[in-house]
């Protein structure tokens, strides 16, 4: 099997989505959408944009996940939905407690939409743990352990202390599920 270290399989930060802190919601999916469009080198596109502050470090992420919990509004339901689940009532009943809101107007509409817009992506960012790190020559071994135990879809790839680059889950799998397709059996 190849021998392969993060920093042959990461994504550069030159190359990746990203927006200095203080950037609404909108300005951040335009980011994302930009690049999605210019990187070609993977069939997988970027799924997060990188948080950067002043100095130019990355200091979070705002996955996609993110970006849809920023459009959720937060009303009084949403604590009585929770409520609700730890009366163990059916996951179809609090489907259609959702879809009463929904059908009065209290879920997403234009109004919600466009005040998340104007949220700041340090509101919903997600900061990163220290099991999301991998040195650019760390050994794919590495990378596998640490993206299955911390249920991680990317690691941030180190030199030193600078990032570097973004490995992210699907181009481990691409190389490594590559290499057993490859294989005589």
């Amino acid at each position: 099997m190849h021998k392969y270290l993060a920093k042959d399989l990461m994504v550069p930060i030159s190359e990746y989505a990203t927006v200095e802190i203080g950037t609404p919601l909108i300005e951040a999916v335009q980011e994302l959408e930009k690049a999605q469009g210019m990187y070609t080198d993977s069939k997988y596109q970027h799924r997060a944009v990188l948080v950067m502050d002043k100095s130019g470090n990355v200091i979070g992420k705002i996955t996609q996940l993110r970006a849809l919990k920023a459009i959720e509004p937060q009303f009084d339901f949403i604590d009585e939905i929770a409520d609700i689940k730890k009366f163990k009532f059916s996951e179809d009943y609090l489907v259609k407690l959702r879809s009463t809101y929904r059908e009065q107007g209290k879920i997403i509409n234009k109004r919600t939409l466009l005040s998340a817009t104007k949220k700041k992506v340090e509101e919903f960012m997600q900061t990163h743990s220290p099991g999301e790190y991998i040195d650019e020559e760390g050994s794919l071994d590495q990378a596998i352990h640490k993206l299955v135990s911390g249920k991680h879809l990317s690691l941030l790839v180190t030199q030193g202390d600078k990032i570097t680059g973004i490995l992210r889950v699907a181009d481990v799998f691409t190389s490594v599920f590559g290499e057993i397709t490859d294989l005589k059996i």
